[in-house]
């Protein structure tokens, strides 16, 4: 099965819009989360491109496949859009594409670009009980896939079998759910799918909650603003300075 993804992402290329910018301009990748398409972070890509940067908005088919073809699929498309790139490359990911950066972080000899500074909206970096109490259903499987079955908060599932980061990482999370049902089922402030908690994740640099839900963060302009300033600074602009919990 991997051959198979691997092949398809070489034949399609970096899958996804890459927006024009300057010769010098660094280069971000933004990576979608479950269920969702590269459409959802057109906000983003918008954003970036008027601050300079050149930015890759990947597609990759996140309800399709286990995590591991996943990872095959996204090296061989990182491959086309920017293997040639000399310099570290940044990423913005929302939900599950925080989840698939970690992974691709614990083999860095099989990556195709050196990973530079990463923000995550909403990451469920140590699972969500969502998928605790639903991942077992027939139709969450359905939906959802193999992937999505594995972002549970159990020690072995698949957030939870990854180390603490090693790149520089800013988090934003939510707190503004529109999900009651779902948020019912979450401990704590939440934003309809991940708890505020977990979110967090050891070795990030700086974390950031915000009144916003998890399916809307990538649009919100605000969010949009510090993406820009961690990406500059490699820290968020806080109403009063302190570090993250």
């Amino acid at each position: 099965m991997r051959t198979v993804v691997l092949l398809a992402a070489l034949s399609l290329g970096c899958a996804g819009s890459a927006a024009q910018a300057p010769p010098e301009a660094e280069t971000v990748v933004l990576l979608h989360g479950l269920a969702r398409t590269s459409r959802s972070m057109e906000p983003l890509e918008t954003r970036l491109t008027e601050a300079g940067y050149r930015v890759v908005n990947l597609d990759y088919p996140s309800r399709d496949e286990p995590p591991e073809d996943l990872g095959d699929q996204l090296r061989a498309q990182l491959a086309a859009c920017c293997g040639e790139e000399p310099r570290p490359v940044h990423f913005v990911t929302h939900s599950l594409g925080g989840i698939l950066v970690r992974l691709l972080a614990e083999k860095p000899e099989l990556l195709p670009v050196e990973i530079g500074r990463v923000v995550m909206l909403s990451p469920p970096n140590q699972g969500s009980e969502v998928v605790d109490t639903l991942g077992d259903s027939a139709w969450f499987e359905a939906v959802m896939g193999p992937t999505g079955q594995e972002l549970g908060t159990e020690g072995d599932s698949l957030p939870n079998r990854l180390g603490p980061v090693s790149f520089e990482l800013g988090v934003i999370t939510g707190s503004g759910s529109i999900e009651p049902y779902l948020s019912w089922m979450i401990p704590g402030e939440d934003d309809g799918k991940v708890a505020v908690e977990r979110a967090k994740v050891e070795g990030m640099k700086d974390f950031l909650v915000v009144p916003v839900s998890h399916p809307f963060i990538m649009a919100d302009e605000t969010v949009g603003d510090q993406v820009a300033s961690f990406l500059r600074r490699g820290r968020f602009e806080h109403a009063e300075s302190s570090p993250p919990e």
